[in-house]
């Protein structure tokens, strides 16, 4: 199945976040390690905070598996199917393991891709700002000044 995931990133997790995504250690240990990583590079962060992105789940319960994983450094504020359950092959028994090469979010992964910035853009500019006045505020990390942020990462 399929979900779109909404998520705000907790305060004070913003460094450690980039780290585990640039060093691909996000969701080592998971059954779903690269899922985490693919999510990552797809999600965009929204008007009102959120990072939002499409997930591949194959649990009976949403997320099950990941939500350990992501609750990390994100509040998960809410997961909601991505599409219709009875059309989801997976789901309906129809085709086993149909999500992993499914097109049926394509629609909303094309909205989604016009929609806000660029998630992990904007968490480096965060992290590790040109210039402060140019990063969205996930946090009062924006607070710190640029030579701190950079000896910290």
């Amino acid at each position: 199945m399929r979900y779109l995931v909404r998520a705000r990133i907790k305060p004070g997790c913003e460094r450690s976040l980039l780290k585990a995504i640039e060093n691909r250690t996000l969701g080592k240990g998971s059954v779903a390690e690269g899922e985490y990583l693919r999510n990552m590079s797809e999600a965009r962060l929204c008007d009102d905070q959120t990072a939002r992105w499409v997930e591949v789940c194959y649990c009976p319960t949403p997320l099950q598996e990941e939500q350990p994983y992501w609750e990390q450094y994100f509040e998960l504020t809410r997961i909601q199917d991505a599409h219709d359950r009875r059309q989801c092959r997976d789901w309906n028994g129809t085709e086993p393991w149909a999500c992993e090469n499914c097109d049926c979010t394509e629609r909303l992964e094309q909205k989604l891709d016009r929609t806000g910035a660029s998630f992990i853009d904007a968490l480096r500019r965060v992290v590790l700002p040109r210039r402060v006045a140019d990063a969205p505020g996930f946090s009062s990390e924006n607070n710190r000044s640029e030579e701190n942020r950079q000896r910290d990462y």
